[in-house]
């Protein structure tokens, strides 16, 4: 999924190829990916885009009379700039907003449909679709700490919590815990101070680094590929690889469709978190350090 990294890339993109410019038409391909009635997609064409802007990981285009298109790309979803005169791949097109001078156009890979439109007016209905999230990168350390502090969830959970923090996800955190040389598992409640300035540090210089890192990479061309694995990522889809700390091997949680990928070297002390799957299916087997690992797989190896 697009994190907050990805997400500014695109409004600074979107808007320099659209604010100003007028709408011809806002085309639906696929009419789930719509889903408010009003106001309906009429009233948007002929109108000027005045602005856009970031939502949590929401990109919002705003246009003239209060009127705004808050998209959610969700896992898959990802935008494109086109021609006007180009052809829109119906099977994978969601919707396009068409201009005289180019074709915004939004696809989903897969089956799934998870990515959004909503189409609203007034910005008391665009208050509605913000999650309530806060922005790292504006608030004080007291601040950080407080946020963190209000509530008793792992690291892992309140850094990718949209109502605690603002557009951090899967991705991002593995990285800003493994900077902070902390657990994903570890409670909010059980930080000490100097964890919580190591965490605030973390978050701070991680999401403004990889933000610059994606403006450099894509230049003044359209943001394409977008992904959420990157080869300069410390431990991020990198399980089995070399931490480029430590040198341990990194490892991972597996739960539901998501992973979260850490190095026990730098982040837990050498222990192995458990993994809800094989955990379950080695039960006491399962091994408990990174020794005890490599044992168990030596093992297997000589079997």
């Amino acid at each position: 999924m697009p994190e907050l990294p990805d997400v500014c890339v695109y409004v600074e993109a979107v808007a320099v190829r659209t604010v100003g410019h007028a709408l011809t038409r806002l085309e639906l391909i696929s009419p789930f990916v719509l889903r408010t009635v009003e106001p309906g997609r009429e009233a948007f064409a002929g109108k000027r885009v005045t602005g856009i802007s970031r939502l949590g990981k929401r990109i919002v285009i705003e246009l003239e009379d209060q009127l705004f298109a808050v998209i959610h790309l969700m896992i898959a979803g990802r935008l494109h700039w086109l021609a006007p005169t180009a052809k829109l791949n119906r099977r994978r097109t969601l919707f396009a907003l068409v201009f005289e001078h180019g074709i915004l156009q939004l696809t989903e890979a897969g089956s799934k449909r998870r990515a959004s439109l909503h189409l609203v007016r007034g910005r008391e209905a665009l208050a509605e679709h913000d999650p309530g999230g806060l922005e790292v990168s504006t608030l004080s350390l007291a601040q950080f700490a407080a946020a963190l502090r209000a509530g008793n969830h792992t690291l892992k959970r309140a850094l990718t919590d949209p109502r605690v923090f603002d557009g951090i996800g899967n991705a991002y955190s593995d990285e800003i815990l493994h900077a902070a040389k902390l657990s994903p598992i570890k409670l909010t409640s059980k930080l000490d101070d100097d964890e919580i300035q190591r965490l605030y540090a973390a978050c701070v210089d991680g999401l403004a680094t990889w933000t610059e890192r994606l403006r450099v990479h894509h230049g003044e061309a359209f943001p394409e590929k977008v992904t959420a694995f990157h080869p300069d990522m410390a431990v991020h889809g990198k399980y089995g690889q070399p931490c480029p700390v430590c040198g341990a091997p990194v490892q991972r949680i597996v739960y539901a469709s998501r992973e979260t990928n850490y190095c026990a070297g730098c982040q837990t002390d050498g222990k192995l978190l458990a993994d809800r799957g094989l955990s379950r299916l080695l039960a006491k087997d399962w091994p408990r350090s990174l020794e005890e690992l490599e044992s168990y797989k030596a093992a297997r190896r000589r079997e």
